[in-house]
């Protein structure tokens, strides 16, 4: 597992004209070829009638699957450009699909390239960006009257509470980064004099908005 990735906040599309053709960016998060495929069949489905439904995605813990189609567009002008964009924006398990209705006036090579590369930068911006971090699970059991300032330490620190369980004891699962473990562990126990209990539970992913 690496240790964080970028992608998209969520699925989401957005559109722009260019010289009256419009160009609708449809971004995904994808975690296989096969659901990729499902989602450009679904958006050339959808948009049976538009002129082009250009696409590119990246895939993998590395990126190292690539797979971009100009669908109809003069070669190296649409799904080259938007992979690009893509790689450009470093993130992971995205599919972006640009759906093209002709407006009537051509763009040229150069025209095209642009058109395509800014709708879907801006698709991306307009949708936003996650990093997800891989963090620890550290599973802590206190009484209800530390259970305060075992809040207050966290948040004004760089960890997370994921769930808190109430029972006998309160039960708080922490999420911490994995370089941050031993630091953490000794942290918690100096602030509740080592009145409480620690765990180490599974591996996660944080997104944090960027």
């Amino acid at each position: 597992m690496v240790n964080d990735y970028i992608t998209v906040k969520a699925n989401g599309s957005y559109e722009i004209e260019v010289k009256k053709s419009r160009f609708i960016c449809s971004l995904f998060r994808i975690t296989s070829e096969s659901q990729a495929k499902e989602q450009i069949h679904r958006i050339k489905k959808e948009h049976w009638k538009a002129s082009h439904n250009c696409n590119a995605f990246v895939l993998g813990e590395r990126n190292e699957i690539q797979r971009s189609s100009d669908d109809g567009e003069p070669s190296g002008t649409a799904g080259v450009p938007i992979l690009e964009v893509l790689k450009k924006q470093e993130v992971s398990n995205v599919l972006a699909v640009v759906t093209r209705y002709f407006g009537g006036t051509k763009l040229g090579a150069g025209g095209l390239i642009r058109a395509y590369t800014h709708a879907v930068s801006e698709g991306i911006s307009q949708i936003g960006l996650v990093k997800g971090v891989l963090q620890k699970e550290i599973i802590v059991t206190l009484s209800y009257s530390l259970l305060s300032k075992l809040e207050h330490f966290i948040e004004h620190s760089n960890y997370f509470i994921k769930n808190i369980d109430y029972a006998q004891d309160v039960t708080v699962y922490c999420l911490v980064q994995k370089q941050q473990v031993k630091i953490f562990e000794s942290d918690i126990i100096n602030l509740l004099n080592s009145q409480c209990s620690l765990k180490i539970g599974t591996e996660v992913y944080t997104e944090i908005p960027l």
